[in-house]
């Protein structure tokens, strides 16, 4: 848009004259602008931060003008808006249905990656339920797919790693809740699940540890003894190889490949 445009004295009015609200509930008073003169009213608010007034305005473009080129770029810019002002479900709404409308658009990437931070900006500490990380996690991978070459995938990537850090640090967070209770079975499966879906993660060395554990307490030797062999091996230098070592060593076994261990598949000996 030119900043050259002529500014209004109404650019900051939430209603600005584009939709205003009868008295009548049963009536809306429908007030007709250009759309160059509205579109310059979004962006005047976006401009100066007033973000909930810029989506307003942008959506106002598409509702007054909707086979514009200009409401396709209120589209997505409507999807910033509310982005930028933290009603982040609206931003997804938005930039979905651009996507909908426009998916070979040449701002298709950045709808993607929108979509993304949307998701991301609601990702909440380990101890809540974890479906925002979740889908953060998916529209991350959707981006980096897509787009691998772009401008957005690599801080994509860099999200990606601190979304399933995250995701990680739940299952911690139920698997020892399950290993104190001494529901071994339970625990397994959550440490099991850092190990195959987040094994790049920082958890990976105490999941390993956890494991051995937990095999140890359920009389699964052979399964203690690969656990504790993949972590010397890999995390040799940590605590928790030194903690599961002493484990073994108290109960009279070493650590020990095993090829028939699930384990075996992704750290071959």
């Amino acid at each position: 848009m030119s900043s050259n445009w002529l500014k209004f004295p109404f650019l900051g009015m939430m209603c600005i004259g584009l939709a205003a609200c009868s008295s009548d509930d049963s009536e809306d008073t429908y007030v007709a602008r250009d759309v160059e003169v509205i579109y310059n009213v979004a962006q005047d608010n976006l401009e100066r931060g007033r973000y909930r007034f810029a989506a307003a305005a942008f959506d106002e473009v598409e509702r007054q003008h909707p086979y514009s080129v200009w409401a396709r770029r209120a589209q997505l810019m409507a999807a910033y808006s509310a982005y930028m002002s933290n009603q982040y479900d609206d931003a997804v709404l938005a930039a979905e249905r651009f996507l909908q409308l426009h998916p070979g658009n040449v701002s298709a990437p950045y709808a993607y990656y929108l979509i993304a931070l949307s998701h991301y900006e609601q990702v909440s500490d380990v101890g809540r339920d974890q479906n925002k990380t979740e889908q953060a996690e998916a529209a991350l991978i959707e981006v980096i797919r897509r787009y691998p070459e772009s401008e957005y995938a690599q801080d994509a990537q860099l999200k990606l790693a601190l979304t399933q850090d995250h995701l990680a640090g739940k299952d911690m967070e139920v698997g020892r809740f399950y290993l104190k209770r001494k529901e071994y079975l339970s625990a397994t499966v959550r440490f099991r699940r850092v190990i195959e879906k987040f094994q790049t993660t920082s958890h990976t060395p105490e999941a390993l540890h956890r494991l051995v554990e937990a095999y140890l307490a359920m009389g699964v030797y052979d399964e203690a003894k690969m656990a504790a062999a993949v972590l010397g091996a890999n995390y040799g230098d940590t605590k928790w190889y030194r903690y599961s070592y002493s484990l073994l060593v108290d109960g009279k076994i070493s650590p020990e490949a095993k090829n028939t261990s699930w384990l075996a598949s992704l750290w071959p000996f």
